[in-house]
C-alpha cells in the first residue's frame, strides 16, 4: 500500500463530503513578526497590545489575514493539492479574534460540484471552518477550485452549484466583543482619516509598490504549511512558480494602509478574483473603491465595504475591458468589509 498522499482528483469529491484537515497550529508572537516582515503591514491594532488594549481588546491579535492564512493552509492538501486554479471566494466572516497562544485547525464541507465540459477537471465548492483549541469557530469562508481529474473515464457526478450571497449582510458582522473606537488615537494609527470621511463610490490610489521575490513568497506559503506544488516545484508549471494568491491579498492589503490606516480589522470577505497569475519579480500596487458603509452596535464603529484591487503597476482604476474581462495588469479583486473608529 502507498504510504504518500496523491492528494483528491475531481472523482474524489462528493456533495455532503466533511475533511478534516491535518495539521493543527499554535500560532504565537513569531506569527506576527515573520508576517511583519514580509508584507508592510502597520495598522496599529495588529501591531501594539497597549493600541489594541485602548480599543477595548485584552491585547493585539494575530493579523487577520494572518490567520486565515493559517486555515487556509491547511486545506490545500485535501482540497486543492491537484488544483489548476483557486477561483473564488464567498460569504467570509471573521467570528472571533485569535491570540497568541491559540491553536488552529481546519475542516471543511463539500457543498458543490460542477464538471468542466473538457471532461479533464471540475470545480469543487467547500465551506471551510477554522477552529480553536475551544473549538470555537474564528472564521468561515467559501471558495472554489478547478481541480484535475485523475481518471478521465470517471462519470460526471450531478451538478450541484451553491446559491451564495453576493455580499456578507452587514448586520451579520460579527464585531469582537469589547471593540470600542470612542478613544481611538488617530495620531499613532497614522492617518486622521475616520469613517464619515470616506464616500461610496470613491477612490484611492495607494501610491506605494513592491516587487515580489520568490524566496520571499515561499517562505510565506511555508509558513502557512500550504503545499500546493505550483508555489514550489518549477517542473510542475514551466512558465514559473506560480504566487500564493494569499501573498498577493496580503501584499495589497498592506499597501491600503496608505489611505486606509483606520481600516482595522477585516471581518467580512464578500468576493474575491485572482484575475491572472503572479510571479516572482512583480511589482504590485493597489488601489480600492469604496463601495459602501454600515453602522454597527459598538461604541465609535462603523463597518466599511471596499473592493481592493491588486496590480502589476498598471493605471489605477482600470478593472475589466469593454466585455468584461480583467484587464491583463490586473492580479486580485477583493471585496470586503472592515471596521473603522466613526
Amino acid at each position: 500500500m502507498a504510504k504518500t498522499n496523491p492528494g483528491r482528483f475531481f472523482e474524489d469529491y462528493s456533495v455532503g463530503q466533511i475533511l478534516t484537515h491535518a495539521v493543527p497550529r499554535t500560532v504565537s508572537g513569531g506569527e506576527r513578526a515573520l508576517y511583519h516582515a514580509l508584507y508592510p503591514a502597520r495598522h496599529a491594532l495588529y501591531s501594539s497590545d497597549a493600541f489594541a488594549q485602548a480599543s477595548g481588546l485584552p491585547a493585539s491579535p494575530i493579523d487577520d489575514l494572518a490567520a486565515f492564512h493559517v486555515v487556509f493552509g491547511k486545506t490545500v492538501p485535501d482540497v486543492s493539492l491537484n488544483a489548476v486554479a483557486n477561483l473564488g471566494y464567498a460569504e467570509g466572516r471573521w467570528l472571533l479574534p485569535v491570540y497568541p497562544g491559540d491553536t488552529l485547525r481546519s475542516e471543511s464541507e463539500v457543498i458543490g460540484l460542477k464538471q468542466n465540459s473538457n471532461g479533464k477537471t471540475g470545480v469543487v465548492y467547500v465551506r471551510t471552518r477554522g477552529l480553536n483549541q475551544r473549538d470555537e469557530v474564528v472564521m468561515e469562508y467559501v471558495r472554489w477550485v478547478m481541480v484535475r481529474k485523475n481518471d478521465l473515464d470517471a462519470p460526471a457526478p450531478e451538478t450541484v452549484v451553491p446559491d451564495l450571497n453576493k455580499v456578507v449582510p452587514a448586520d451579520q458582522l460579527v464585531i469582537p466583543t469589547g471593540l470600542d473606537f470612542t478613544n481611538y488615537n488617530f495620531d499613532l494609527a497614522g492617518e486622521p482619516h475616520r469613517w464619515g470621511d470616506y464616500e461610496v463610490g470613491e477612490t484611492i490610489d495607494h501610491v506605494d509598490g513592491v516587487t515580489i521575490e520568490e524566496a520571499e513568497h515561499m517562505i510565506a506559503t511555508r509558513l502557512w504549511q500550504n503545499t500546493a506544488k505550483v508555489h514550489f516545484d518549477l517542473t510542475f508549471r514551466p512558465d514559473g512558480r506560480l504566487i500564493y494568491g494569499g501573498h498577493v491579498i496580503s501584499m495589497a492589503r498592506a499597501l491600503s494602509f496608505n489611505g486606509l490606516a483606520n481600516a482595522q480589522m477585516i471581518v467580512g470577505l464578500n468576493g474575491g478574483a485572482h484575475a491572472n497569475p503572479c510571479f516572482a519579480g512583480t511589482t504590485v500596487k493597489a488601489w480600492t473603491e469604496v463601495l459602501d458603509k454600515a453602522d454597527t452596535p459598538a461604541p465609535g464603529v462603523g463597518a466599511i465595504r471596499l473592493r481592493l484591487v491588486a496590480t502589476k503597476g498598471g493605471e489605477p482604476f482600470e478593472l475589466k475591458d469593454e466585455n468584461g474581462k480583467y484587464k491583463p495588469d490586473v492580479l486580485l479583486d477583493l471585496d470586503y468589509w472592515a471596521l473603522m473608529p466613526q
